[in-house]
């Protein structure tokens, strides 16, 4: 396939041009100008050409729509600390916000377990087109799950979790325990009469303790942010941080962790809970001028999956530069769960997802005219 004439958006560079995208087997071939191809071509002319939106932090195809709680897959509630449970187990490519998101042009969507617990499981990344999500995936797991805050203190108080003492003391509960399964293995030496007893939940975590994977925590508090950050440097382990919603009340110190990915949302909500009073549109913007790692969110379903284009709009109306707001729904979020090597900007070599656009995606009255995920045409 031979994309032509289109106004490349290829979130590398700062300024659109000009040029030709080639599609083969589902790569992006190379961009340039004066491309030829004998297969299909499609005429972008007047159109804007964009990788296809990322997700970095949602709960897509795990809540259900309009199908009541009993649709709702993205809690256990038994168990504050479920760190063996796997998001891939949840997912249903045949929830209509997933495709929903497609034809919006959000190609690529990190979804998982919700915050109710400390420590709630592994996520995925996936495809928003398929019908078995083992053919969607393109990365699992991203993460391990973890939540601080007014989410597992509510859920869990009648259970000895009434404090968010209580809940870091659950997260370093299971890393300490992990670090003693751990050498206990090695103290066997490879026989197997001397390895612990087989640990579901710790086997689970060996994955976050060896750097193979991140702890994603939700923290929208300034306290819990650096309460996320402290554990994260205590037991060196890798971090993301997720909804960020207090991030401006602390940029400065934020500066300090630019190697920490931030996903800040979701913003397009009333504040329904305290540790929600300070939300803004401007906390992306405000980041970012600072250096950090930006993406934005909807939390979906918060807020519409197909929506998070007009997120990344709002925050522009709220001061932040629109190439920062761009990278925060494409390549930013792809870093932020680990896929920036197949997804999240126009480049020879990385997934042929690519969104065609009338006007820019970050306004109201813009229209997606074409999506491609993989190459193949699904709007």
């Amino acid at each position: 396939m031979l994309i032509r004439n289109g106004l490349i958006y290829d979130m590398v560079n700062r300024d659109p041009y000009q040029a030709d995208l080639l599609v083969k087997d589902g790569k992006i071939l190379a961009v340039g100008n004066d491309l030829a191809s004998d297969e299909e071509i499609i005429d972008a002319a007047g159109l804007n050409v964009f990788p296809g939106f990322v997700e970095a932090h949602a709960h897509l195809g795990l809540d259900g729509y309009g199908i009541g709680y009993e649709g709702k897959d993205y809690n256990e509630m038994g168990d504050i600390c479920t760190p063996q449970l796997r998001a891939i187990d949840s997912f249903n490519p045949f929830d209509p916000t997933v495709a929903r998101a497609a034809n919006a042009g959000v190609t690529t969507v990190a979804t998982g377990q919700g915050s109710a617990n400390a420590i709630g499981g592994t996520w995925i990344a996936v495809k928003t087109h398929g019908i078995c999500v083992d053919d969607m995936i393109i990365k699992d797991p991203i993460a391990m799950k973890c939540a601080l805050g007014e989410n597992p203190k509510r859920c869990y108080r009648d259970k000895g979790n009434s404090a968010r003492m209580s809940t870091a003391a659950v997260i370093r509960n299971m890393m300490l325990k992990t670090k003693d399964y751990m050498a206990r293995i090695a103290a066997a030496e490879g026989h197997p009469e001397k390895r612990p007893a087989f640990d579901f939940k710790c086997e689970a975590m060996i994955a976050v303790m060896e750097k193979k994977i991140p702890l994603k925590v939700h923290a929208h508090q300034a306290n819990d942010i650096l309460t996320a950050i402290r554990l994260a440097r205590e037991f060196d382990v890798l971090l993301t941080l997720e909804h960020v919603t207090e991030g401006h009340l602390i940029a400065d110190k934020l500066a300090e962790y630019k190697d920490i990915p931030m996903a800040v949302g979701p913003s397009l909500t009333h504040a329904s809970k305290f540790e929600l009073q300070n939300k803004t549109w401007e906390t992306p913007g405000i980041l970012a001028k600072k250096g950090c790692s930006v993406s934005i969110i909807t939390d979906s379903p918060v807020i519409p999956q197909e929506y998070l284009p007009l997120c990344a709009g709002l925050a522009v109306k709220a001061g932040m530069d629109e190439f920062d707001a761009l990278r925060a729904i494409t390549i930013n979020a792809a870093k932020h769960i680990g896929a920036a090597d197949r997804v999240g900007s126009l480049e020879a070599g990385k997934d042929a997802d690519i969104v065609l656009c009338e006007g820019s995606p970050l306004v109201s009255d813009s229209a997606v005219r074409c999506v491609l995920i993989d190459g193949k045409r699904v709007f």
